[in-house]
């Protein structure tokens, strides 16, 4: 075994300077509000979209679905679990079944912070800014109760993530390492 170090951004928005912008996205997609019943298609979302990422190295639970069904139960019962900040995007084009396509997940705490665990929109549905419109769904429902800065990290390898992310306002604040075990061949 040998030890790998990702480099990550913590970046942040201030709230109180700017309102979420608005982002539209085709009528074949829908929001849908956290409910107790969606760990299952989050899961499914989370999986499809990172298995074949770089955050799969950093965070080994995002790249099989056992893993990221038993993250997405572990984060939706923390006390600090954030509903408001947590939405499925679904696509449905006429005559065809609704799948998952996007997700975005939140915590916050009592001083007014918030903290996007994931942003993740599966491969053949990227490009359309459906991130964008998950971040803006996000921030709205981190206004709605009341968090003034909202944080989020992300891998320094992520080039379209931040990019994403400094589009949107956000700036970077501190560097960290994740040390990751990873198994010589």
């Amino acid at each position: 075994m040998a030890i790998q170090y990702f480099k990550r951004y913590r970046m942040e928005y201030d709230l109180r300077r700017l309102g979420a912008p608005a982002v539209a996205v085709s009528e074949h997609y829908r929001f849908l509000p956290w409910r107790d019943r969606m760990v299952e298609p989050h899961a499914e979302v989370l999986c499809l979209s990172f298995r074949f990422e770089i955050d799969a190295n950093v965070f080994v639970c995002l790249g099989h679905d056992e893993g990221c069904l038993r993250l997405m139960a572990e984060l939706s019962r923390r006390p600090d679990f954030a509903p408001e900040a947590t939405w499925l995007l679904k696509y449905a084009p006429p005559g065809k079944r609704a799948q998952p396509c996007g997700a975005i997940q939140g915590i916050h705490d009592e001083d007014g912070v918030g903290s996007i665990q994931n942003v993740a929109v599966t491969p053949e549905h990227r490009g359309l800014g459906l991130a964008s419109a998950l971040l803006c769904q996000a921030l709205l429902g981190y206004q709605s109760v009341g968090c003034r800065r909202v944080a989020l990290e992300v891998t320094a390898e992520n080039k379209a993530a931040i990019r994403l992310y400094e589009r949107f306002g956000f700036t970077r604040h501190c560097i960290s390492y994740k040390a990751v075990e990873m198994e010589c061949v």
